[in-house]
């Protein structure tokens, strides 16, 4: 009896299984089978019978062990159905593969590894990884981002992280937040979530509720990351995810930190401003202390519901908190956000000299990139409450304009709407508001 081509198949991939942490080009061989597996009764052959090629090719190509030739690259895509994937991580391959090339011609080691050898592979596996983890992120072709997860799932050797490794690493993707751009802090964090997640799955129940903590940190600052990139869908599962590990810990400081930072992020465009004032409450049941982020978040939604007097009673009473101390451990909480808070508030309300006051203190203090350029659009706030609607719109357009693409947050376009939605309805047809209007549908926040 003759035996079913898939059965064949399936019996030589149990043979030479891929594995694609071996190299790079493991992996791009490993998102080739991932994206014909992903294709209903597409198997070797018939691929092969698209292709115009010897499905052992395909075999060889997908298990890492032959380089697919240039030509035959965008027909793959084709026939694979992966949507442009296998060309662009091919690209990427090549340019890595091509600068470790000059590296060993310039240091006189060429005659150590053939083409594509990779004799730098580490580097180039995680540039690829990177590169992935940004596709799987940030949907930048529209594919089903599960089957790349599982691909990040089984490329790493997992070894064990010590605790102390991995809250340096909550740092540093924290400082990143605050100095790079956020596509770029995405596609990076996306991988230790998943390593931090396999690490969760072989450790002992004591370990892993330390690991929760380092999930619920990590998982926050890539839901305000993704934020940033009005990737709000995708934000709120990871803020869910942050809310479930932070639980999960037993960290009452962990718990209240993430909700507030959900609260915060989310008056960005992702929630109505009623929604996170019932969010507010709602976490500040956990505790019987008032929470700083918590008080911050509630004024600024106060704010924008037009509600200035409860805005100001809630900053004063922030204020009160915040002389009573109120840090976190985490490193989330900076003294610049009550100004911050503040400088939203007052400018809100048309309380100019309040207003300049909160910001000259966020720009003394500031260490995020985004809360110079977002103060600055408080002012134009307030010159446009105050009644100088082309004066402001003009400042809030210069602050915009002066903001490199890659930075140019959706905190930043979100903040720039409010001084757009502070314009009179009647006089929205004026020439600056039109201006205005146009620059900022030309101005999202860049995924590259």
């Amino acid at each position: 009896m003759a035996v079913p081509e898939h059965e064949r198949e399936g019996a030589a991939v149990t043979a030479n299984p891929i594995d694609p942490h071996t190299s790079a080009w493991h992996l791009f061989g490993a998102v080739m089978r991932r994206c014909r597996d992903a294709r209903p009764n597409l198997g070797l052959r018939q691929a092969a019978t698209q292709m115009y090629t010897d499905f052992s090719n395909l075999a060889k190509w997908e298990r890492g062990e032959r380089t697919p030739p240039p030509d035959m690259i965008s027909r793959l895509d084709q026939v694979y159905g992966a949507q442009g994937i296998l060309t662009a991580l091919y690209d990427v391959l090549v340019r890595l593969n091509a600068a470790a090339e000059s590296e060993r011609l310039r240091a006189g080691r060429y005659a150590e590894n053939p083409p594509f050898g990779i004799g730098d592979d580490d580097m180039e596996r995680r540039a690829a990884l990177q590169f992935l983890a940004g596709l799987g992120t940030l949907g930048t072709l529209g594919l089903s981002t599960e089957p790349f997860r599982q691909l990040l799932d089984l490329s790493f050797d997992h070894p064990h992280r010590p605790l102390e490794d991995w809250e340096q690493a909550c740092a540093d993707h924290l400082y990143a937040l605050r100095t790079r751009p956020p596509a770029q802090v995405a596609a990076d964090l996306f991988i230790d979530l998943m390593a931090v997640r396999r690490q969760c799955q072989v450790s002992t129940s004591s370990e892993v509720t330390e690991l929760q903590r380092i999930t619920a940190m990590l998982s926050s600052i890539h839901a305000n990351a993704l934020t940033r990139l009005a990737d709000h869908g995708a934000a709120i599962r990871w803020w869910y995810s942050a809310r479930q590990a932070a639980d999960a810990s037993g960290d009452l400081a962990l718990r209240l930190l993430v909700r507030a930072e959900e609260a915060g992020h989310g008056l960005y465009g992702q929630r109505d401003p009623e929604t996170i004032l019932r969010m507010v409450r709602s976490a500040q049941q956990i505790t019987d202390k008032p929470y700083l982020k918590l008080l911050t978040a509630e004024a600024k939604a106060l704010s924008m519901l037009g509600r200035h007097d409860e805005a100001l009673k809630t900053l004063s009473t922030l204020h009160k908190a915040a002389e009573q101390g109120g840090t976190d451990r985490y490193g989330f909480w900076s003294p610049p956000e009550i100004y911050f808070a503040g400088s939203w508030v007052y400018a809100g309300a048309g309380d100019e000299s309040a207003a300049d006051t909160a910001r000259e203190n966020v720009l003394r203090l500031a260490r995020d990139y985004q809360y110079p350029v977002n103060v600055q659009l408080h002012g134009a706030l307030c010159t446009v409450t105050r009644g100088g609607i082309d004066e402001g719109l003009r400042q809030a357009a210069t602050a915009i304009e002066v903001v490199t693409p890659a930075y140019r947050s959706h905190h930043m376009i979100e903040t720039a709407n409010l001084v757009l939605r502070a314009v009179p309805r009647d006089q929205r047809t004026r020439d600056s508001a039109i201006e205005f209007r146009t620059l900022l549908a030309a101005a999202p926040p860049q995924s590259a």
